[in-house]
């Protein structure tokens, strides 16, 4: 198990993967490999990728985090999952994750991978983006995730593909094939980069690292994205907008007009976007027009309030000669 810490930055990612606005990021074409086919012994042998946290399955999550990869390549048995995806089967099945790595390699064209687990909850792309855009800034065969002890997650890594044919076949025929092999015979012949994040490199071997995963998911700081994330999942979705400025509308409906006008209001904003294109920017227009009205409703009513009560116009007469 990879223990859990509470989110931090990365130490040694580029400013840029994480978000910088006035950054140019540039991207890295890759494919991607999520092993999905493990025992999951430490489950009691239950199908720990349909295992659901936060209402989705585990491997729906990584595969998420992949979203942009150009082919995705997941070594398992078939399954439905929330994207297109293409499957690899390791032969024989259960020959552990080299084996499993090389069946999938086998459906890889760009000249960088990402190799996953598909028991990772909280890997997100922006920690993929790191991962490749280190990768490529360095010279190094691969760049992977450590966890909060300071251990190699080797899956949870970028990698040239070069360099893992390179070795798998060097390793295929010293051994007379890849089935049994454990991973540290393939990565310690690598030159590997290492960056640090307990969050991202968490994975769920135990029933308790579930619950972990779960829990944390709700807590206050994490549970509107990741609702929103799931949603987008089940939808079908990839829309990316700006979540302050519909909880803003939504506030402001519910203040200036009425509590139910909240969620009523953001359902017309989305059903306007999507006539006008579907994109952010239509969001954000259809939400900009809806705050504007929903604040001018309650200047009115601010206004209606004072001209109603006694300080709002001229003080009555009560003097005993008026008149």
């Amino acid at each position: 198990m990879t223990e859990y810490q509470p989110p931090a930055a990365a130490h040694g990612v580029p400013p840029d993967a994480h978000g910088d606005p006035n950054a140019t990021a540039h991207v890295t074409v890759y494919d991607a490999v999520v092993l999905a086919g493990g025992a999951a012994r430490r489950l009691g042998g239950a199908d720990k990728p349909a295992v659901r946290v936060g209402g989705r399955p585990l491997l729906d999550r990584v595969l998420t985090a992949c979203a942009d990869a150009r082919a995705t390549v997941v070594v398992a048995g078939p399954r439905p999952t929330a994207r297109p995806v293409t499957w690899a089967r390791e032969d024989p099945p259960g020959g552990g994750p080299v084996a499993a790595l090389d069946a999938g390699l086998r459906h890889v064209t760009a000249e960088h991978v990402v190799l996953l687990s598909a028991d990772l909850p909280f890997l997100d792309a922006r920690t993929v983006a790191a991962l490749l855009d280190t990768l490529r800034r360095s010279a190094a065969d691969g760049v992977l995730l450590t966890d909060a002890d300071g251990r190699d997650q080797p899956l949870v890594a970028a990698y040239r593909v070069p360099s893992l044919r390179r070795e798998l076949a060097g390793l295929s025929v010293a051994h007379g094939g890849t089935a049994g092999l454990p991973l540290r015979r393939l990565t310690g012949a690598l030159d590997l980069l290492r960056i640090s994040d307990p969050v991202a490199s968490f994975d769920c071997d135990t029933w308790d690292d579930i619950a972990t995963a779960r829990a944390r998911i709700r807590e206050h700081g994490h549970v509107l994205d990741e609702w929103i994330s799931a949603v987008k999942d089940e939808l079908g979705i990839d829309l990316d907008v700006d979540t302050g400025v519909l909880l803003d509308l939504a506030r402001d409906a519910a203040h200036g007009v009425a509590r139910p006008a909240a969620p009523l209001t953001t359902f017309l904003v989305g059903f306007a976007a999507a006539r006008a294109g579907g994109d952010a920017d239509a969001v954000a227009e259809a939400a900009r027009k809806a705050a504007a009205l929903a604040n001018r409703w309650a200047e009115e009513d601010a206004q209606d309030t004072a001209d109603a009560s006694p300080s709002g116009g001229a003080e009555p007469e009560t003097r005993t000669d008026a008149g």
